[in-house]
């Protein structure tokens, strides 16, 4: 057993499929076959059950998926650690994940800082849904993301918060609600609302909010783009709560008396069992000395 069979097990069984783990791998899908029969061999276990064209996990190849997870892991984890005590100039990759809202309105002046102190970094830079990169995290995939932190983490994530975002009740400028000095959430649910899918940690914060004050949220529509919910809202298609720096002159800011200030945390993750490499750690200062 070796890491190159590790690796091509892992890919067969995230993908269900020898030909998409051969071209993940950069490999033929002969040679994909054929380090899985060897570890097979090797273990004296059928790791796949492959019926036509679909790839499945048998038992013991169900009980090898985590292990396998770790042991490549952990191999990571020892060549970041002894490659942190070189030191000197920083170099190498990093593999950062950034909800959109982040990459367009808080990363930009931090990764040209960070592109100008370490010019010999290879960056992978992954735009994601914050959920999609929180499991990419957890699952070892990503050594860092920025996203909208989880109001319940899992305590094998490391988070911290970098920014505040305060969000702000808005409407259209000709929105029935736009020319009340005052208003109270029951009155929000009489209106069509726009909000994130409801598997987000930002969609979960207003249910809970208004599951708090006993109301039910009327939403017609749902997209995680918050740019893209900002200019629904402003031809009057629905209400909802923005970052207080999307607010722009086509919106109205509600005075919603009965609702306590709405806020977010936004910030790094990274998984609590993995050593950084000194490039993470470089990135990861840089963001602290912006809170």
């Amino acid at each position: 057993m070796d890491t190159n069979t590790l690796q091509a097990f892992l890919a067969v069984a995230e993908s269900n499929s020898f030909s998409k783990a051969a071209d993940h791998l950069y490999l033929t899908q002969s040679a994909i076959s054929k380090r899985i029969a060897l570890l097979e061999e090797q273990l004296s276990s059928k790791l796949f059950d492959r019926i036509g064209r679909t790839v499945s996990l048998t038992e013991a190849g169900e009980a090898l998926l985590p292990r396998a997870k770790d042991i490549l892991l952990q191999l990571d984890d020892a060549k970041r650690a002894i490659g942190n005590l070189a030191g000197g100039e920083i170099t190498g990759g990093l593999s950062l994940a950034a909800s959109h809202h982040i990459s367009l309105h808080r990363l930009p002046p931090l990764l040209k800082q960070f592109s100008e102190e370490c010019p010999k970094v290879e960056l992978d830079l992954q735009f994601a849904e914050s959920e999609v990169a929180y499991e990419g995290v957890l699952k070892g995939d990503l050594e860092l993301a920025l996203i909208t932190l989880s109001p319940e983490p899992d305590p094998n994530i490391h988070s911290e918060i970098i920014w505040d975002d305060l969000l702000m009740y808005v409407v259209s400028n000709d929105h029935p609600l736009a020319d009340k000095s005052q208003i109270e959430l029951e009155e929000l649910t009489q209106y069509n609302a726009i909000l994130p899918g409801s598997n987000t940690f930002t969609r979960s914060l207003v249910e809970k909010l208004f599951l708090h004050h006993q109301l039910e949220l009327n939403v017609t529509i749902s997209t995680n783009y918050l740019d893209t919910i900002r200019m629904m809202v402003s031809i009057g298609l629905g209400w909802s709560l923005l970052p207080q720096r999307l607010v722009n002159d086509d919106l109205t800011v509600l005075n919603v008396i009965d609702s306590e200030p709405v806020h977010r945390n936004l910030g790094i993750i990274y998984h609590r069992n993995r050593t950084l490499s000194n490039t993470a750690n470089h990135l990861v200062q840089i963001l602290k000395s912006h809170r």
